[in-house]
């Protein structure tokens, strides 16, 4: 049996559509629709079943794509190796957002160096960007803040980070109580700082604890969640941040929380792998190295 024909198959199964499939193996469409119909004729059964929005497998499908994606993944695997110098390390290409990935990821993962694990790291600051690289085979685990569809991915819960709402002792010292009684209106008369025009995070953040949209447009617009801390403890107006990124710096007083809701916004991340890829040793032992370390997150 022709071996393309079973990753081609294997890529449809994931992937759960021939034009998704089409785009991550760099073929036309019609292409992949001939080679799935060439292998069902060779096996005599039929392995998806067309639907108005991709296709599902059939048990026969499904039994084919459980017996045969280890041992494909297995050959890449054995290809990828090749790339690699003669002492054996592997290439672990890990994509994520470029704060999260920097301060907590990486050094995680430094200890697995001893082990011959090599790093590569691709930053997004867009999710879905994230994980269409993953899906495409440029990344062999990725961290992203929204859960992928379908069954091209997997996964996992890593840990959640509380969002601060946060601006230096000036800006504090100037609005007084007057957050506590009268909350967002009194907040909007500060300029704000973040990581896009949208304001994806003070939006959030008023949503979840004000019930309402934020009134104020950005002052200062920089994509990096490191930069909009020290905008911030610089003055330039109020952000929302990752406990985690700017723990240190309230603990110094460079920055203070302006509110303290009953319950503070989360926002989940995801450790997510290419569905099956887990067989590969490298990517399980960074994958499982990262779970037990998100435990003390």
């Amino acid at each position: 049996m022709d071996l393309a024909l079973l990753r081609t198959f294997v890529t449809v199964h994931r992937a759960g559509s021939f034009t998704r499939a089409a785009a991550l193996l760099g073929l036309s469409q019609p292409a992949v629709t001939g080679q799935i119909r060439t292998l069902e004729r060779q096996l005599g059964r039929p392995l998806f079943l067309r639907q108005a929005r991709g296709v599902t497998p059939t048990t026969i499908g499904d039994e084919l794509a459980h017996r045969a994606a280890p041992h494909l993944d297995a050959l890449v695997e054995i290809t990828e190796t090749g790339l690699d110098d003669e002492s054996g390390v592997r290439t672990l290409h890990l994509a994520g957002p470029p704060e999260f990935t920097s301060v907590r990821a990486l050094p995680a993962l430094t200890p697995l160096i001893s082990q011959g694990l090599a790093l590569r790291a691709s930053f997004f600051t867009n999710a879905e960007e994230t994980l269409d690289g993953l899906a495409a085979g440029h990344h062999d685990l990725a961290i992203a803040t929204a859960r992928p569809r379908g069954g091209l991915l997997t996964a996992t819960p890593l840990c959640d980070e509380e969002h601060v709402l946060v601006a230096s002792p000036r800006w504090a010292a100037r609005l007084g109580h007057d957050v506590l009684r009268k909350g967002h209106v009194v907040l909007e008369q500060l300029p704000v700082v973040e990581v896009h025009e949208s304001l994806p995070l003070v939006s959030r953040y008023w949503a979840s604890v004000f019930d309402s949209r934020p009134a104020a447009a950005g002052a200062v617009i920089a994509p990096d969640l490191r930069a909009v801390l020290e905008s911030a403890a610089a003055g330039a107006g109020l952000a929302v941040l990752p406990r985690y990124l700017c723990e240190a710096a309230l603990e110094r007083g460079e920055i203070v929380a302006l509110y303290d809701p009953p319950v503070p916004p989360l926002r989940t991340y995801f450790l997510v792998v290419r569905t099956g890829t887990l067989a590969l040793p490298h990517i399980a032992r960074a994958h499982e190295w990262l779970l037990r370390a998100s435990v003390d997150w």
